[in-house]
């Protein structure tokens, strides 16, 4: 496969999986359209051409050409420096590398990776919060999350691959997108009635199981097992965690239960506050399902040779996914 069509199609199974919905998505696409066709001549260049196409802000090819041809990926959770020194040294030993693929963002991805996080304010909508209200919530919080990653230095992953012309592709809220679809269709299809029911759910998947033998699966956090689920709202995609403000919006919809991929002190105290049951699935197992079920349907459009690294076990469903 071409490597502009893993990109093209790694954004497109993103936006089918999108929680918003396929449409919300697009309307996200045609919003930057209009935003490109106001610009004047001059100020053009300044865009990013990929937000045409491409929703998701913390999903980048980072360096190389669309045109190149990818047999083999060195995919991860954080392909940093030492991932793609690991590349090149693979390279010697017989196994070239044509793409490195990293779930968590690199590069200009890293850099503009907060502005995927507008999206929760339509999830928390989905649930029942006024939309005013969600996007209000998430004002503060996506600033601070801006100013956090200005001072990063956030190309030196990216010169190494191109100083050794490994092409870097960076794939992150498209397959968020697809394990937050993944477990919440199952969890709506299996209709937990006890927390404990969700649980054993997340237990049966073998990414979960991986993470168990890691010290790293499902944790219940807050709650109890043998409280009433209520709504189950699986919260694992929209770039990173969103505003504390949220559980208090949450608690008055019918959701009793948020099962994400991990939750900060202050998140994890107001959530209390709100009496909702919180079960955290695990970051790095959560990142492997996701990706998991991405290089499932990529493999669908041609042969690809998949080592994993940095945190990623390649567990495949024989394109079984349904996503």
């Amino acid at each position: 496969m071409k490597i502009g069509e893993i990109y093209q199609k790694a954004i497109a199974l993103g936006m089918k999986n999108d929680p918003r919905s396929e449409e919300g998505a697009l309307q996200v696409l045609e919003r930057a359209k209009k935003e490109y066709e106001e610009l004047k001549e001059d100020q053009r260049w300044e865009f990013d051409q990929d937000r045409l196409e491409n929703p998701y802000a913390d999903s980048r090819l980072l360096y190389g050409s669309k045109e190149r041809e990818a047999k083999r990926l060195l995919a991860g959770i954080d392909m940093e420096v030492g991932e793609v020194l690991l590349a090149d040294r693979l390279g010697d030993r017989g196994k070239k590398i044509d793409l490195i693929l990293s779930h968590h963002p690199e590069g200009r991805a890293l850099a503009g990776f907060y502005e995927v996080m507008e999206m929760q304010a339509d999830i928390l909508h989905k649930y029942g919060v006024p939309i005013a209200v969600a996007e209000g919530i998430l004002e503060g919080r996506i600033k601070e999350v801006q100013r956090k990653v200005m001072p990063a230095n956030h190309t030196r992953a990216v010169d190494v691959a191109a100083l050794l012309d490994i092409p870097f592709l960076c794939i992150h809220t498209p397959a968020d997108n697809m394990v937050t679809t993944y477990l919440q269709r199952k969890i709506d299809e299996e209709r937990p009635f006890l927390v404990k029911e969700v649980l054993e759910i997340l237990r049966r998947i073998p990414e979960y199981q991986e993470g168990i033998a890691n010290h790293n699966g499902p944790n219940l956090v807050l709650g109890s097992e043998k409280r009433k689920t209520g709504k189950v709202f699986v919260d694992m995609t929209g770039g990173t965690g969103g505003s504390k403000e949220a559980f208090e919006k949450i608690a008055r919809t019918e959701v009793g239960t948020i099962v994400g991929m991990h939750i900060g002190e202050e998140h994890r105290a107001e959530a209390e506050k709100n009496h909702l049951n919180v079960i955290i699935a695990g970051h790095i197992p959560s990142d492997s399902l996701g990706l998991n079920l991405l290089l499932d349907e990529l493999e669908k459009g041609g042969p690809l040779e998949i080592i994993p690294c940095s945190g990623f076990r390649r567990i495949s469903r024989g394109g079984s996914s349904q996503a």
